[in-house]
């Protein structure tokens, strides 16, 4: 498979002239880069991925239904399993979301499972993104090229096909769909995603729309063609955070969405992908929850292992996480995208004291985490194979059945020793 690795240079170039890029805000500018890619292929065998996929098939459906329950009965809050302030205090739980039944009953359509390998072959969840989770159009996009520049190591090897990440997203698509047709809904040219939002747009063969392209009326919501003419859509994989999703239920203030949508989802008129309001099965803290879930709901043992994880929020933890500060990393649950990520030997004496007030201050505000020395992986650094840290984002789609797709998207760190391999924090990807 080193046969890539000679093709490198060119699939870059393709990937910068097709405009494979994500947008970073950092200090009110934007600017695009490029998601650099190394051609040495991550090899995850067969059995292994097949002990993936039960694991991730279990976690998915597992926060689907605590996502029912949580905005239905809150029989898990009423059991004791998980704490009623700690559930509704967290920033993603949406009061607005109560009582809505979503289309199939089915919250996560698209799940983004990040996980490590330690070196000892162990795989580590280390977080669950539930909201918007992006990523899926690189390793689409890059597996196309791969094939292009090099046909003769798919000829020569048992690699998977997995060429079918867009059939499995419509799928998913005309399952929940509500009658009418399925649109992508982006915020526009500018978002950091844009690519990933038109890539699959055209892959998948369904609309790609802004939020000015849609309009409510008499319940339903309208895709405005030429003419004026109306079309009826019936599923929404919309690209747009929560909070500026519909200016009349959530923040006032939002040009990018769309005026009375959550009235049309409240009736079951439309299909929202991902649901609003799964911030309340993804937030950093509730992933310590997520194994107990696990038994809770399908009466099974986690097959995937979390992370050692401490919640603060509980004394008894946040006297460990007091004693250990320097061995342990600490995460804000409200921050994404490697942001809000602090080891704790990384700091001065005087950081590390103010750091442990906060801590004892806010508790709820924080998780801890055991290091993990996960796996490394060889990528070439000009002409040098190096080891660097990486990750994996595992892509599990839930519509008539749970499904994890063949690939997923790797990223690595470009900086030696470093564990942050996010994309906004000038990573790569395999």
């Amino acid at each position: 498979m080193y046969s890539l690795i000679p093709h490198a240079e060119d699939i870059n170039s393709l990937l910068a002239r097709y405009g494979v890029k994500f947008g970073i805000y950092k200090n009110n500018t934007y600017r695009e880069q490029l998601f650099p890619f190394d051609a040495i292929p991550r090899v995850i065998e067969k059995k292994e991925f097949d002990y993936l996929e039960k694991g991730l098939i279990q976690r998915v459906d597992a926060l689907n239904a605590f996502l029912n329950d949580i905005y239905g009965e809150k029989k898990i809050i009423k059991d004791g399993i998980v704490p009623e302030e700690f559930a509704f205090i967290s920033t993603g739980y949406l009061p607005e979301c109560e009582g809505i039944v979503p289309s199939k009953k089915i919250y996560s359509h698209i799940s983004g499972i990040d996980l490590v390998q330690a070196k000892d072959g162990t795989w580590y969840v280390l977080e669950d993104n539930l909201r918007v989770p992006s990523g899926a159009s690189f390793p689409m996009i890059a597996r196309k090229l791969c094939r292009r520049a090099d046909p003769e190591t798919f000829r020569t090897h048992a690699i998977e096909d997995n060429r079918n990440y867009a059939s499995m997203l419509r799928e998913v698509m005309d399952y929940v769909n509500t009658g009418g047709i399925n649109v992508i809904l982006t915020p526009g040219r500018y978002n950091s995603a844009f690519f990933e939002h038109s890539y699959l747009a055209e892959q998948a063969g369904v609309l790609l729309v802004k939020p000015n392209d849609l309009v409510v009326k008499d319940g339903y919501l309208y895709f405005k063609g030429f003419s004026d003419s109306l079309e009826k859509v019936g599923a929404v994989y919309r690209r747009i955070s929560d909070e500026y999703m519909d200016p009349m239920t959530f923040c006032e203030e939002s040009v990018i969405g769309v005026p009375h949508i959550m009235e049309v989802y409240r009736k079951g008129n439309v299909a929202l992908i991902n649901a609003p309001g799964n911030g309340a099965a993804d937030d950093k803290g509730i992933y310590y929850f997520v194994p107990k879930m696990i038994s809770y709901y399908l009466k099974e043992e986690p097959i995937l292992h979390n992370a050692p994880t401490y919640l603060p929020y509980y004394e008894e933890d946040r006297d460990y996480v007091l004693e250990h500060f320097d061995e342990l990393v600490i995460k804000d649950v409200a921050e994404a995208g490697g942001y809000g990520v602090v080891f704790g030997n990384s700091l001065t004496e005087e950081q590390k004291a103010e750091f442990k007030e906060k801590i004892k201050t806010e508790p709820r505000r924080f998780i801890a985490q055991e290091v993990i020395d996960f796996k490394d992986l060889e990528i070439k650094d000009h002409d040098t194979i190096v080891q660097r840290k990486a990750d994996l984002r595992a892509f599990v789609l839930s519509g008539k059945e749970t499904k994890v797709w063949k690939s997923g998207l790797t990223r690595y760190s470009t900086v030696p020793d470093s564990f942050i391999v996010n994309s906004s924090q000038g990573g790569g990807s395999q």
